[in-house]
């Protein structure tokens, strides 16, 4: 048993040293999306180191280009559906240009039984040129949409923000696209520095606040 153990270590050892090697960004996501494991690849992709990706959702890291596809994904791997799955996603480059690609999700698990993690692997298929800075007109926001990018930036997720303004999921989500939409952000942590940059979060206060209403 001894002698089983240690080879299966060293097997395993062989796999991450391999893994950090791979040139493609590649990451193990649990079945809801969330980062486990990363190769420096992928962490480049994200301007991070891979320990700083444990615990991310790959989904706000890279933003599905079609909601639909993430839909009938999630669906698939409710149903314990084991088949390669594809999603054109887009993000922002840590030079500031807007790529865009595609994520690979492939089920892996010791059995059938086992709820799989994900081997997620990304294709850059090209970039285009960072977005213009919104206007400065573009920096009002209305107290509803400060106080859910204030949550945000404190790390809460739709349903406790939704919880602390009274709004639904769904009411959430919708100025948070619209937010998205005006300041050409790609994910959340993007909209949360964009709301930094134009001065809608005060920088160096804890927890995060919009400034006050003159």
């Amino acid at each position: 048993m001894d002698q089983a153990r240690q080879e299966a270590v060293t097997w395993r050892n062989r796999a991450l040293l391999l893994f950090d090697r791979i040139a493609m960004p590649v990451a193990v996501c649990d079945v809801y999306g969330a980062v486990l494991l990363a190769n420096p690849a992928m962490a480049a992709e994200c301007g991070t180191t891979p320990g700083r990706l444990r615990g991310r959702d790959v989904l706000e890291l890279f933003s599905p280009r079609e909601a639909t596809q993430v839909e009938r994904i999630a669906q698939a791997l409710r149903l314990r559906h084991r088949s390669r799955y594809q999603v054109s996603v887009r993000w922002r480059a840590p030079g500031g240009a807007e790529r865009y690609g595609e994520l690979t999700a492939d089920p892996v698990s010791d059995t059938a039984e086992d709820t799989p993690a994900l081997l997620v692997m990304l294709r850059v298929d090209g970039d285009r040129a960072p977005s213009p800075a919104p206007p400065a007109g573009q920096a009002r926001v209305t107290p509803v949409e400060a106080r859910i990018l204030a949550l945000l930036a404190a790390g809460a997720t739709t349903a406790r923000a939704a919880r602390e303004t009274g709004l639904t999921t769904d009411g959430v989500t919708y100025h948070l696209r619209r937010l998205s939409s005006r300041w050409h952000a790609t994910n959340r942590t993007e909209l949360v520095a964009r709301a930094y940059a134009l001065g809608v979060l005060t920088p160096g206060v804890w927890p995060p606040e919009a400034p006050a209403a003159e």
